[in-house]
């Protein structure tokens, strides 16, 4: 149910709220549920405000950041209300909004989520001529953090990079460094900003699992003043071309200083685009049958979004919780691994020869060998670390390690109270759905 939406339930509710608050909850659950193919017939993109709500309450923390969600969510629908007129899951959407600000005591005028950063505050840092550098090259002006060697300092000049990495199963490791298994089947954008956009499409691997992998990367850099042309690059499995899809390995006419380039590292198997004027490098792998996607932004650009509303960007945000995979079918998988899949104690000795921390690199190579039986996919993970260790901007993290607490096979803060809701929520769907 990839459109589901699920209420922070974690807030101090009274019963009759509680009650309230799962009514309506079941209501949207069953009318937001449709087939991603049955309301791509329309213009209709509720999914889409959908997705970033489930991410942005995800991050709340307090009663005021729910509201700030809710509000945000709000505002996506209303942008969205000429396209999805007669949509009978938009308007369900719009109607359990209501309803959940009103048991919230949410204002309708306040702060909305944390919006990402302005193409405004972009454009003060890409492209400006810098003398030591040229003009369409990234200037660092103002900026502070960390630079491409990893060391942090409070002068002006240095650069905040952010790093994003998919491959597998696939893993994802979001610019905040928050590691997640995902299922996110079908076409899915990992970056959408003003400068760059990346998308992903994946498919499923083996019969019976929720397991996929990504068979097709577009990656877009936007026109850009005298620096360069709008140019796309695409990658499907089985062709990893060394060019852009016209043809060339440049940003056109425009690009005189070299500003955006293609380079061919391993033919068919290793690509890596550099575009100085962004301050941004990009590498495609091919690994058996599936691509592997890693990039190294300066953080301006990787909390920017697209003007778009609702834009959805899993680089920034991460899966939607409904599309991410839980530790749980980990632990099935060693406890009972599929006929095709080596005993788990072989996995994790093929896993260990390139991954010889057990950190989450470590632990995806087994997850995705037990799931799959495919050896390949070992490289796949051993490729990513090298990409970490070639791209991230501080080598002295480098590994992410598993929370023990988190009920999902990913990094970063421990679970929350609110993922128990979650569940309550999921078995009261199906007893509140018949008096919607």
């Amino acid at each position: 149910m990839r459109a589901t939406v699920a209420m922070a339930l974690w807030l101090p509710l009274s019963s009759r709220s509680l009650r309230l608050t799962l009514l309506t909850v079941g209501c949207l659950s069953v009318f937001l549920s449709f087939p991603q193919k049955a309301l791509s017939r329309s213009e209709c993109r509720i999914l889409k405000c959908n997705s970033v709500f489930d991410m942005t309450w995800s991050a709340a923390q307090t009663p005021a950041g729910l509201c700030a969600a809710l509000r945000s969510y709000s505002r996506c629908t209303k942008a969205m209300a000429k396209m999805c007129r007669g949509d009978l899951a938009y308007h369900a959407a719009r109607r359990g909004i209501d309803d959940l600000m009103a048991q919230h005591n949410c204002s309708k005028d306040g702060p909305s989520a944390p919006s990402p950063t302005s193409d405004e505050r972009i454009e003060e840092h890409m492209g400006r001529e810098d003398p030591a550098r040229g003009r369409c090259s990234f200037s660092p002006a103002g900026l502070e953090g960390v630079y491409n060697d990893g060391e942090v300092g409070p002068e002006k000049g240095r650069v905040a990079f952010s790093y994003c990495g998919l491959f597998g199963d696939p893993h994802l490791r979001t610019f905040h460094d928050d590691f997640q298994t995902c299922k996110v089947e079908g076409a899915w954008p990992l970056v959408d900003n003003g400068r760059l956009f990346v998308q992903v499409t994946n498919i499923p691997v083996v019969p019976l699992s929720s397991a996929t992998a990504s068979n097709k990367l577009t990656i877009i850099f936007k026109s850009f003043g005298e620096c360069t042309e709008q140019k796309m690059y695409q990658a499907e499995s089985g062709s990893l071309p060394p060019a852009f899809v016209d043809g060339s390995k440049n940003g056109g006419p425009r690009d005189s200083t070299g500003s955006l380039r293609v380079l061919e590292l391993v033919p068919g198997h290793h690509i890596e685009i550099r575009a100085r004027h962004i301050g941004t490098t990009v590498v495609v792998r091919q690994v058996g049958r599936y691509l592997t996607f890693a990039v190294r932004v300066p953080s301006v650009l990787a909390e920017a979004g697209s003007s778009e509303a609702g834009g959805l960007q899993l680089c920034l945000s991460g899966c939607p919780a409904l599309e991410r995979i839980h530790k749980e079918e980990y632990h099935a998988l060693l406890a009972r691994p599929p006929a095709r899949a080596p005993a788990p104690a072989t996995a994790r000795a093929r896993c260990k020869e390139r991954l010889p921390v057990e950190d989450l690199y470590f632990h995806s190579c087994v997850f995705d060998l037990l799931t799959t039986g495919d050896l390949n996919f070992t490289q796949a993970a051993y490729a990513a670390f090298e990409d970490v260790r070639a791209l991230y901007p501080d080598k002295r993290h480098l590994n992410v390690y598993r929370s023990t607490t988190d009920p999902t096979l990913r990094g970063g803060a421990p679970g929350r109270p609110w993922r128990l809701a979650f569940s309550l929520i999921a078995a009261a769907v199906s007893s509140a759905a018949f008096l919607c």
